[in-house]
């Protein structure tokens, strides 16, 4: 039976995203803050995620987003957060991904802020579930800072790297 498949990750590819999450959830577990009142903490972790979104597309976004996210709590004994990092971040890179990766710098910068919109929302979502509506609400400004800092780094960190990674991975 013929039929579409989707296209391969290639072993250079798989070792790059790899790195990827290596590289994201050591910068993270480095530079992470507790927040006491929504039980979570403010990391570095959407950098990563952005990055490997827009220079690898949505299936790169999401491995390394979900990935990360869930290694990050694992280690740092955020057990609690593990499988909703999984989804919200994975779903991050996804949007970020799909609308920003091979864009203009416009579509670029609306992507990541959809994509820092559906994690702060997911985060609400999951303090709201794992804790109390309060709790989510709390949650929400220091989310966004992370989204924010997160399109600070990744942003500039792309535009010098996306003919690098094109003229390896094309």
């Amino acid at each position: 039976m013929a039929g579409k498949q989707s296209p391969q990750f290639s072993t250079r590819m798989v070792a790059a995203l790899g790195l990827l999450i290596a590289v994201d959830v050591a910068l993270s577990m480095f530079v992470h803050i507790p927040v006491p009142m929504t039980h979570g903490y403010v990391n570095l972790c959407d950098a990563g995620i952005f990055i490997a979104a827009l220079l690898f597309g949505r299936r790169g976004g999401a491995i390394v987003g979900g990935a990360s996210g869930f290694l990050l709590d694992m280690i740092l004994g955020y057990s609690q957060y593990m499988f909703f990092s999984l989804i919200v971040h994975g779903l991050e890179g996804f949007i970020v991904g799909q609308f920003g990766a091979n864009k203009s710098k416009g579509q670029q910068m609306l992507a990541l802020t959809i994509g820092s919109v559906v994690m702060v929302a997911g985060y609400f979502i999951s303090d709201s579930i794992l804790y109390a509506l309060p709790t989510g609400l709390m949650g929400i400004p220091m989310n966004a800072v992370q989204a924010i800092m997160g399109g600070i780094i990744a942003f500039p960190a792309v535009l010098q790297l996306k003919d690098r990674v094109k003229a390896q991975f094309n």
